[in-house]
C-alpha cells in the first residue's frame, strides 16, 4: 500500500511540475467563472443563491476540464 501511495504521490508531482502554468490558469480562470455565472443566474435567470450556486459549481468545473484539454493543445500546436 505504501507503494501504491507513494506512486500517486510521485504522478501527481510530475503532473504538477510539467503543467503548472496550465494549472494555475485553469484555476483563475474557474474561480472567475463561479462569479460570473452565480451574479449572471442571479440576475437574469433570478433564481435564488443556492441554486445560483450549484449551477455556478458545476458547470464551470466541466469548463475547467475542457478549458485544460484545449491549453494543453494550444501549447503543444504553437510549442513547435
Amino acid at each position: 500500500m505504501a507503494e501504491f501511495n507513494k506512486g500517486i504521490y510521485v504522478t501527481a508531482k510530475d503532473i504538477y511540475e510539467n503543467n503548472k502554468g496550465s494549472i494555475l490558469r485553469t484555476i483563475i480562470y474557474t474561480i472567475g467563472h463561479f462569479a460570473i455565472a452565480i451574479t449572471v443566474l442571479m440576475l437574469v435567470a433570478d433564481v435564488s443563491f443556492i441554486v445560483a450556486l450549484t449551477d455556478a459549481i458545476v458547470e464551470p468545473l466541466a469548463n475547467s476540464i475542457w478549458y485544460f484539454i484545449l491549453d494543453k493543445i494550444w501549447i503543444a500546436k504553437y510549442k513547435k
